[in-house]
């Protein structure tokens, strides 16, 4: 029998390399476009409302999407692999930089749009004055070392097409300092892991002393607590910044782009997480065979009987977290129904306030009652 020889360690070494950026850039990019899609639905179908912040995760999954292609694409031209790989196949080196360049200004974009969104969502239940400039403090921060980083990751070399052509023969240009652009990426990280921890734990103050239950609460803070695992992902791809000046860049680079993709995956995937409660009530349901609180229900005003409104009520504000709009959760109104009851042992009520009761007719007696109508839009 043929026993073929063993691969040598740094062959090994380099597959598994550019294996791990494809398998890592597929996995989170899949989770938030499954979080993204479930969003929609409960925006479009159930809850029936369209927020900015809506929108701007949205836009955000567009960005991803393509620093997701930017990551596959460029592993099967060689992110991932050495020098002594393109040796061997030269054409794909300006493929791969090419890809690297462009992932990275779209993983910039994602990331801070993303935020953004997050942070409208959790503006609509802040009460404190306080809670909301650290929030508007936040979006500042966020979108000004992502511009910095953006545009020094741009125009880094000049003409800008030099990037990924510099080893090309008859290429001409310059680069900036590399020690430079180490230190704007060193200061966009620590920009992004303090707003990535206040997306995580500024949640806790802002629902503390809202009128939810214990496991309500534990429930959201530990949903957008996982905004502090994209901040973790950005702290441990600190320490591999520096290999922007090594000589292997695409080899050295893999963690770069591997934590690159999950905080931007984790981060879309908890911004939507946080709008799926209406989700869970409305497969609990359809699945239980339960009336939903929108299906089954008597209608008070299409009855005949006059009715009087008291002023509505304010809206819980925790539900804001949930549906993105004031009015779609929990709210309502109280209504009393005017009617008339025979006084006899009958159980049925005339709901017709327009019958007359007069002296003559002693064994009919006035009816009020109050209801408390809850409207829950699912």
């Amino acid at each position: 029998m043929e026993v073929k020889p063993e691969a040598p360690e740094s062959l090994r070494q380099d597959n598994s390399r550019n294996l791990a950026i494809l398998i890592v850039t597929a996995v989170f990019f899949g989770l938030s476009l499954v979080a993204v899609i479930l969003r929609c639905f409960v925006r479009t179908h159930i809850v029936r409302v369209w927020g900015w912040d809506d929108r701007i995760m949205v836009l955000a999954m567009a960005l991803n999407t393509v620093f997701a292609v930017c990551g596959l694409v460029g592993a099967r031209f060689g992110l991932g692999r050495p020098l002594s790989y393109f040796s061997q196949h030269p054409d794909n080196f300006h493929n791969a930089m090419l890809c690297w360049w462009l992932g990275q200004l779209f993983y910039v974009l994602t990331c801070v749009v993303a935020k953004i969104s997050i942070m409208i969502a959790l503006l609509r239940i802040t009460v404190d004055r306080i809670h909301a400039y650290i929030l508007y403090g936040a979006i500042t921060l966020a979108t000004v070392v992502g511009l910095i980083f953006f545009f020094f990751t741009t125009f880094q070399c000049s003409p800008v097409n030099f990037f990924w052509n510099q080893r090309r023969a008859g290429a001409h240009g310059s680069c900036l300092d590399q020690d430079l652009l180490t230190g704007i990426a060193y200061m966009y990280s620590v920009g992004a892991a303090l707003t990535d921890l206040t997306i995580g734990l500024l949640p806790v103050a802002l629902i503390w002393n809202l009128r939810m239950n214990r496991r309500t609460k534990a429930a959201i803070v530990g949903i957008l607590g996982i905004g502090c695992v994209a901040s973790a992902a950005v702290i441990i791809r600190i320490p591999f910044i520096h290999h922007y000046n090594d000589e292997e860049f695409l080899f050295n680079t893999y963690q770069i782009a591997i934590w690159s993709n999950v905080e931007a995956g984790i981060g879309i995937t908890a911004g939507c997480l946080t709008t799926l409660r209406p989700l869970y009530r409305y497969l609990r349901h359809g699945s239980s065979g339960e009336p939903s609180p929108t299906q089954g229900s008597y209608n008070l005003s299409n009855h005949p009987a006059a009715f009087r409104r008291s002023k509505p009520i304010s809206v819980d504000d925790a539900s804001q977290l949930w549906t993105g709009r004031r009015s779609s959760d929990n709210h309502g109104t109280t209504t009393t129904i005017m009617g008339a009851q025979q006084k006899s042992g009958s159980s049925s009520e005339d709901l017709n306030p327009n019958t007359e009761l007069s002296s003559n007719a002693p064994t009919r007696w006035k009816v009020e009652r109050s209801f408390r109508v809850s409207v829950r839009d699912e």
